[in-house]
């Protein structure tokens, strides 16, 4: 039979457990509520225009005879630089690369050539800082065609056509940022209401990444073959809640 020295000093050890037990308790809520958060996202977009027009014209000329074909490029060149000239687009930023020559009479594996033994590539590229001009030119590149000048698609520049780039992304930065944080506590304010909390500090940020993107997104549209652009950037913004 347990003697009442034994008897009081179980009762203080249940007591010291229960307190410690209560205090353990309190710890984890004080845990729990100071790590209450909520993350929000902010979007910011902007409609840009592209200020910088690039346009490859990939010429090709076939003949038996070397300096024929040669001359024909030269022809096709010089036609270039006038249509150009027509449409108001500045020729002294266009530019001669890629120029090639292909001897089928030197291929061992060709056999017999039904076409022409010498073909000679070369790529007029079109640089301009008037992409309307160049979408104009380029709607009437038909005339192009009419006028002799043979062109075939594909190279480093993709399919001939014009490419058209927005250079004015980091003028744009600082004021997109700026809005799409001010959007995302926004957000946090609102979740922070409607669960009857008020907003803390910021835990995390992050940006996120700048995309420019074609304005009109539709399938087998891609951003480089349009003028209009839509620049987006997403910001990610964890904060605390307080009660």
């Amino acid at each position: 039979m347990a003697s009442g020295r034994d008897l009081a000093a179980a009762g203080i050890i249940a007591a010291g457990l229960a307190i410690g037990g209560l205090f353990v308790g309190s710890g984890f809520a004080r845990m729990r509520t100071s790590d209450r958060y909520v993350t929000v996202k902010g979007i910011s977009e902007r409609e840009a225009k592209a200020d910088l027009a690039i346009w490859p014209l990939h010429l090709v000329a076939a003949d038996n005879d070397l300096a024929k074909a040669h001359s024909q490029i030269e022809g096709s060149v010089a036609r270039i630089r006038t249509f150009l000239t027509t449409y108001q687009i500045d020729t002294s930023q266009a530019e001669l690369q890629d120029f090639s020559v292909t001897d089928a009479a030197t291929n061992q594996y060709s056999g017999q050539q039904a076409g022409s033994r010498y073909v000679i590539r070369q790529t007029v590229v079109v640089r301009s800082l008037k992409p309307d001009l160049v979408l104009a030119a380029s709607q009437r590149v038909g005339e192009l065609v009419s006028a002799g000048v043979v062109l075939s698609s594909g190279g480093e520049y993709g399919s001939g056509g014009p490419t058209f780039v927005f250079t004015g992304l980091n003028k744009l930065k600082p004021e997109m940022i700026g809005e799409a944080t001010a959007r995302a506590r926004e957000s946090a304010e609102k979740f922070a209401r409607d669960s009857h909390s008020d907003i803390g500090g910021i835990r995390t940020a992050n940006q996120g990444i700048f995309e420019i993107l074609p304005r009109d997104q539709a399938q087998g549209i891609s951003e480089a073959s349009q003028i209009m652009k839509t620049v987006r950037v997403v910001t990610t913004i964890e904060y605390s809640l307080k009660d």
